[in-house]
C-alpha cells in the first residue's frame, strides 16, 4: 500500500482529479492541515484578505469560464464569512464548491473554539452541504460535491471537514473504488417541444427572453442566436444573459426589467408570446406579476422544472438542458414552414433609444459609462459592484458572450466587483477585465487592492464616487420625500492615496473634457489601475418601474 500522509492530501487528489487548478482562501486553525499540503504543491492558491472576498473571487472565476470555482476557509468566523457570497451563488445558479475546517471531532457539538455548525448556517443557501466524518469518503464526498455543484441547474456545496480528519492517514486501496450518480437532467419532452413550435407559427408578435441559463455552455449560446436568427424575432435579456445575442442584432432591444430599456418592456407588454428561456422571472424582471404580458402565452424553457408557473404561468413547459431544449426546438421549426417576425421586430427595434440621463451640474456617470463601453474590446470581461454603477453598466454594456459580464444579480451583493474581478482574471490572465464599482461597494472590498498587488493582476477599477449609496439615495429621493437618511458618504476617503499606499497606479477623473483621455489611458496601462471618477451626486438611473409598476409603466424622470 502506497500511504498518503493525511486527508488534507486525498482533497487535493480530489482537486486535482476535478481539473482545479486555482482555489481561493484564507487560512486558519481548523483548515491548516489543508494548508500544511497545499506547500510547494501545483494547486495555486490565492491568498486573499477576507474570506467573503474568496467566495466572490470564485464566482468570477466560475461565471467567467462555467466551470466550478472553489475556495476554501477555516472553521467558525471563517466558515460563516462565507455565507453572503454562498447565497450569492445559489440565487444566480453558479457552480462553487467551499471548503471548509471544522473543529476536531471529539470537539464538535461542544462550543469549541472557533466552532460554528456550517453544515446547518449554510443548509439553506447551498444546493448541498457535506460533512465528512471519515477520511476514507474523502475522494467520494468531493467528487460528489462537484457533480452536485455542475450538475442540474448549477449551485454552490460546502464540504466541512474536520480538522482530525484532515491529519488522519489513509491508502489509496480505501478510497479508490466509488461511483457516483449525477444530478438528473430532464429529457427533452418532443411533444412540448412541438406544442412550443405551435405557438411560435401562430404568433404575430413573439418575443424571447434570455437568462443566466444561456451561460451553462457553448452550445446554448449558439443555438439561442440560430433561433433568433432564424426567426428575425426581437429578444431581451435579463442581467445574467447580457451578451447572449449576437454582437449587432439590431432586433436586440437590451436589457427588461425594473431599470429595462424601453423598448423591451413594451415589448413585453405587447407580445402575444414570450419564449422565456433559461430565467426565472424574478421581481425585478417582472414589476407587478398580474400585469406581466398579459396578452402573451408563456413558454418557459428551464432545467428547473421547480420554476415552472412558480411566479408566471406557463402555457408550455419545456424541461431540460437549455442548449438541448433550443437546439430541439430550432430542428423542430425547420421541419416545415419557418415563420419570419422581421417587420415585427423592426417594428420594436425602432423604439428602441439610449437610457435618458439626467441633466448634472458636473461630471456624469452615465457620459463616463457611454465611452468606456464605447472605447472597451467586445470581448473584455467586465464585473460590475452593486447599486446604480451596476444598472448604468448593465445598461450600456455589449458583451460578445454572456460570460463576459458578472454581476451579483439576484442578491445583489456589495463588495463583490473587486474579488469577481479578481477571480475573473485568473480564469482569463490573458483578457482585459474591467470592474465597475461603487464608493460604497468598493469600501467592502478595497482590501483587495493587496491581492492586485501581490500577483500582479492586471485588473482595472472604474470607480463611480458620487459620494452618496446612489440607489437607496435615489428611492428615499422619489419614493421618500427626499428624507436622506444614513446614505450620504461626502467624508469618503482619497482613493487614489489608498491605491498608491499598495502600490497600484492611480489616477482621478473630475472634467467632462478628460473622459476620453483618461479611459483611454486607463484601459492602456500595463498593469491594475484606479480610475477614480469624482461624479455629481445626485444622478438617477433611468427608466425605472416604480414600486408596485407595471412592466410598461417605466418612468424617465422624476415626476
Amino acid at each position: 500500500m502506497i500511504a498518503i500522509r493525511g486527508g488534507a492530501h486525498a482533497v487535493l487528489e480530489a482537486l486535482e482529479a476535478e481539473g482545479v487548478q486555482t482555489i481561493f482562501g484564507y487560512p486558519g486553525g481548523a483548515i491548516m492541515p489543508l494548508y500544511d499540503a497545499l506547500y510547494g504543491h501545483s494547486i495555486r492558491h490565492v491568498l486573499v484578505r477576507h474570506e467573503a472576498a474568496a467566495v466572490f473571487a470564485a464566482s468570477g472565476f466560475a461565471r467567467t469560464t462555467g466551470r466550478v470555482g472553489v475556495c476554501c476557509a477555516t472553521s467558525g468566523p471563517g466558515a460563516t464569512n462565507l455565507v453572503t457570497g454562498l447565497l450569492d451563488a445559489s440565487m444566480d445558479s453558479i457552480p462553487l464548491v467551499a471548503i471548509t475546517g471544522q473543529v476536531r471531532s471529539t470537539l464538535m457539538g461542544t462550543d469549541g473554539f472557533q466552532e460554528a455548525d456550517v453544515c446547518a448556517i449554510t443548509q439553506p443557501v447551498t444546493k448541498a452541504n457535506i460533512l465528512i466524518r471519515d477520511p476514507k469518503t474523502i475522494a467520494r464526498e468531493m467528487r460528489r460535491a462537484f457533480a452536485i455543484a455542475s450538475g442540474g441547474r448549477p449551485g454552490p456545496v460546502l464540504v466541512d471537514i474536520p480538522s482530525d480528519i484532515l491529519k488522519a492517514a489513509i491508502d489509496h486501496a480505501e478510497s479508490a473504488s466509488f461511483t457516483i450518480a449525477m444530478p438528473h437532467v430532464p429529457i427533452v419532452d418532443r411533444t412540448a417541444i412541438a406544442r412550443a413550435a405551435d405557438l411560435v407559427r401562430r404568433a404575430k408578435r413573439p418575443l424571447a427572453i434570455v437568462g443566466g441559463g444561456v451561460r451553462r455552455g457553448e452550445e446554448a449560446v449558439a443555438q439561442y442566436r440560430r433561433l433568433v436568427a432564424m426567426l428575425g424575432v426581437p429578444h431581451t435579456a435579463t442581467i445574467n444573459g447580457l451578451g447572449a445575442g449576437e454582437p449587432g442584432d439590431h432586433h436586440y432591444l437590451g436589457m427588461l426589467g425594473m431599470h429595462g430599456s424601453k423598448a423591451a418592456n413594451l415589448a413585453v407588454h405587447r407580445a402575444d408570446v414570450i419564449l422565456a428561456l433559461g430565467m426565472r422571472f424574478d421581481d425585478r424582471v417582472t414589476g407587478r406579476t398580474d400585469k406581466f404580458a398579459r396578452e402573451a402565452a408563456i413558454v418557459h424553457a428551464d432545467i428547473d422544472p421547480s420554476e415552472f408557473s412558480k411566479i408566471i404561468p406557463a402555457s408550455v413547459s419545456l424541461a431540460g438542458d437549455l442548449a438541448a431544449t433550443l437546439r430541439a426546438l430550432c430542428d423542430e421549426l425547420e421541419r416545415s414552414r419557418i415563420p419570419r417576425f422581421d417587420d415585427w421586430g423592426d417594428e420594436v427595434a425602432r423604439i428602441w433609444a439610449p437610457p435618458p440621463s439626467d441633466k448634472v451640474d458636473g461630471l456624469s456617470a452615465t457620459t463616463i459609462m457611454d465611452r468606456l463601453f464605447a472605447i472597451a474590446p467586445g470581448d473584455t470581461v467586465v464585473t460590475t459592484d452593486v447599486g446604480q454603477h451596476q444598472m448604468w453598466a448593465a445598461q450600456r454594456v455589449r458583451p460578445d458572450h454572456p460570460r463576459n459580464f458578472a454581476t451579483s444579480a439576484g442578491l445583489g451583493a456589495m463588495g463583490f466587483g473587486l474579488p469577481a474581478a479578481i477571480g475573473a482574471q485568473f480564469a482569463q490572465p490573458e483578457r482585459n477585465v474591467v470592474t465597475v464599482v461603487g464608493d460604497g461597494g468598493f469600501q467592502m472590498s478595497l482590501t483587495e487592492l493587496a491581492t492586485l498587488r501581490r500577483y500582479k493582476l492586471p485588473v482595472k477599477i472604474l470607480l463611480i464616487d458620487n459620494r452618496n449609496l446612489g440607489m437607496v439615495r435615489q428611492w428615499q429621493e422619489l419614493f421618500y420625500n427626499e428624507r436622506y437618511s444614513a446614505t450620504n458618504l461626502s467624508d469618503n476617503p482619497d482613493f487614489v492615496a489608498i491605491a498608491k499606499a499598495y502600490d497600484i497606479h492611480a489616477d482621478v477623473l473630475d472634467c467632462e473634457d478628460d473622459i476620453d483621455r483618461s479611459i483611454a489611458a486607463f484601459l492602456a496601462h500595463d498593469g491594475p489601475m484606479l480610475l477614480h471618477c469624482v461624479c455629481y451626486p445626485a444622478e438617477n438611473v433611468w427608466p425605472m418601474i416604480p414600486v408596485g409598476g407595471a412592466i410598461d409603466e417605466g418612468i424617465e424622470s422624476k415626476p
